[in-house]
């Protein structure tokens, strides 16, 4: 058994030592907890190369609707199929609008013409429920992706979010987030690459993880 006077093989600090270290830490969070008093609606950028920036936020949805808020989601390139989200989200269809706008990967299409008038009519559907205060949480699915490829342009989706109310948060997703966009957002994740296995293994995407 150890002694308040041994240490421990992973920090190297008596058992003391870590309860005061530990201790001191807690008293820094809790100051923090108490500094931050205040509530906002924020706008939430997923973006980089890794994969999980959907997955991510449809954590998101999901615990704003077991919350009980209303919540929508504009998907910007997916459209040509149907996303498994999608139907389990059907459990709360009276909470949730779900839009996929999109008509498939920009290689699928092959049209940029039809391509942006596509993104065009997602930002437009998008402006409906950002300007909404009922809707509390706004996903916008691969909208980073419409902004790097030029369908949609940074002044007119910056415009767009000056539009929400207060305490809406909106999220927006996908590779290559703007330099623009990151300064506005007041929460910015960048998913890192570090293995792939369609690329590394030629393994296919697979339901239940990719879709």
């Amino acid at each position: 058994m150890e002694t308040n006077t041994e240490t421990t093989a992973t920090t190297g600090l008596t058992a003391e030592q870590h309860k005061q270290k530990m201790q001191r830490r807690q008293d820094v969070q809790s100051q923090r907890i108490a500094n931050s008093s205040k509530e906002k609606g924020l706008i939430i950028v997923n973006t980089g190369n890794g994969k999980g920036k959907t997955t991510a936020a449809l954590g998101m949805v999901v615990r704003s609707l077991g919350h009980g808020y209303r919540v929508a989601i504009v998907q910007f390139i997916k459209g040509a199929w149907e996303p498994a989200e999608k139907a389990v989200f059907q459990l709360w269809e009276k909470q949730l609008e779900f839009h996929a706008m999109g008509e498939g990967f920009t290689w699928d299409t092959q049209d940029r013409d039809r391509d942006i008038e596509t993104a065009q009519k997602a930002w437009e559907k998008s402006l409906t429920f950002i300007c909404n205060p009922e809707f509390k949480l706004v996903l916008l699915d691969e909208v980073n992706i419409a902004l790097k490829l030029g369908y949609l342009q940074v002044e007119q989706v910056l415009s767009g979010l000056d539009q929400k109310p207060e305490e809406t948060h909106i999220i927006l997703t996908g590779r290559g987030a703007p330099p623009a966009l990151i300064e506005r957002a007041d929460l910015v994740t960048e998913m890192t690459l570090v293995k792939h296995p369609f690329r590394e293994q030629g393994i296919k995407a697979q339901p239940g993880i990719e879709y």
